[in-house]
């Protein structure tokens, strides 16, 4: 997985997290359901990150923000992705929409989003 010049790779922050909590290898690769080769392997960056699924259990066992492992692992959460499948011409356009608005623009429209969601309910 290549990352930017001085970015940590996924397995190289999973491994230290994981180290640092003192979890073993083999007892992490238990509680997320693979095998401690596999672990291994993702850690010493030879396998691609896993699925979003398992990305969001790595990042809560870890007491970590999941949509940060997930964007580490270069995965798209989810619910994200069914709700493009759902919108397959709208969701693209939305986010092309978005393009290059400012943080404070972002905020504006997400707050819109939540305000016609309550209005929804």
């Amino acid at each position: 997985m290549k990352k930017a010049r001085g970015a940590k790779s996924f397995g190289a922050v999973l491994r230290e997290k994981r180290m640092a909590k003192k979890i073993t290898l083999r007892k992490f690769a238990e509680m997320i359901g693979v095998s401690a080769t596999y672990l291994s392997q993702v850690e010493q960056d030879h396998f691609a990150p896993p699925t979003a699924d398992r990305v969001t259990k790595i990042a809560e066992l870890l007491g970590e923000d999941s949509d940060e492992w997930i964007r580490l692992a270069d995965r798209v959460p989810d619910d994200v992705d069914v709700m493009v499948r759902q919108h397959p011409k709208d969701m693209p356009e939305l986010m092309r929409l978005a393009t290059g608005l400012s943080p404070k623009q972002f905020e504006a429209i997400k707050e819109q989003i939540r305000k016609m969601k309550k209005r929804g309910k």
